[in-house]
């Protein structure tokens, strides 16, 4: 492999400590710090969407701030439940099966994506059913603010020197206490720009904008088109888990593998939208 490598070519690692703040034996880590925050963050960013009457059109939202109080605790739990056991089954499952104890160390690390998503999808079907409340109108709501989650957890991911990128000699590259002896692409950041920043600002134009609140489904698919199509670019530039490495001839990944889905979804999803007409009051 050529010079990827000298640490002269690479930008220095920040090396910032993982543990925001240490009271005795107690840490608390930014990891942990971003996923408060980006939940808050989209409870406030869904309440303020639903308070806003003038982006729904005339039916309104099928759903009061209030309601968004109610499933922050199943959000919370979809996503902590969901991302472990997505991470158990897609990306590690031979060294749990071995080790069962460790599905339950969540303080080790593993989270996966896509297990969240899942996990959270199913909370929200759950919830709007009990609550009777349009379920891609849910699924809208929350889809507008979760990007933010999602970038601030990517920062940390770079903060802990995890996840990170394959060997380059890009300007930028950076040379990560885990990586090796590599200059690296800091494909943490990567993410953090597209699924975060970049994706916030297109869902906030389709709701605030082109104001697409009215068509159920049209902003969540949105959302997970924007957030496959994203992955699956970083992807090229994103070093694949150690235990399961490339896939399909040294190129395919496992995070390519689970975007597929759900951009098909994502897609079918916009389509159907753009063709119901504009939701109705519940009666």
């Amino acid at each position: 492999m050529p010079d990827l490598l000298l640490p002269l070519a690479a930008l220095p690692f920040p090396n910032i400590d993982p543990v925001a703040i240490q009271v005795g034996p107690l840490a608390i880590h930014w990891y942990g710090i971003a996923y408060i925050a980006g939940i808050l963050f989209g409870w406030w960013y869904a309440k303020r969407l639903i308070a806003n009457t003038a982006l729904w059109g005339s039916a309104g939202p099928s759903m009061k701030p209030e309601d968004i109080d109610d499933f922050l605790v199943w959000a919370a739990v979809g996503i902590v439940v969901g991302g472990r056991v997505g991470y158990v089954l897609f990306y590690d499952l031979p060294r749990y099966l071995a080790n069962p104890s460790d599905i339950f160390a969540v303080w080790q690390g593993g989270m996966s994506f896509h297990g969240g998503f899942l996990g959270t999808t199913l909370a929200m079907i759950i919830f709007a059913r009990r609550r009777g409340i349009r379920v891609w109108s849910l699924f809208d709501v929350i889809a507008a603010g979760t990007p933010v989650a999602l970038g601030l957890v990517r920062c940390t991911n770079f903060i802990n020197s995890e996840l990170w990128g394959r060997p380059t000699d890009v300007p930028w590259a950076i040379e990560f206490p885990t990586g090796g002896p590599f200059t690296r692409h800091p494909s943490q950041l990567y993410e953090a720009l597209l699924e975060g920043l970049v994706l916030f600002l297109v869902l906030r134009i389709v709701t605030h904008v082109f104001r697409k609140l009215d068509h159920p489904g049209f902003v969540s698919g949105v959302f997970v088109m924007g957030y496959a199509l994203s992955r699956i670019f970083v992807e090229f530039f994103r070093e694949p888990d150690a235990q399961i490495g490339y896939l399909a001839g040294g190129w395919l990944t496992m995070g390519m593998v689970l975007s597929v889905p759900m951009l098909l979804v994502g897609l079918w999803a916009v389509v159907t939208a753009r063709r119901a007409p504009p939701a109705t009051a519940l009666a």
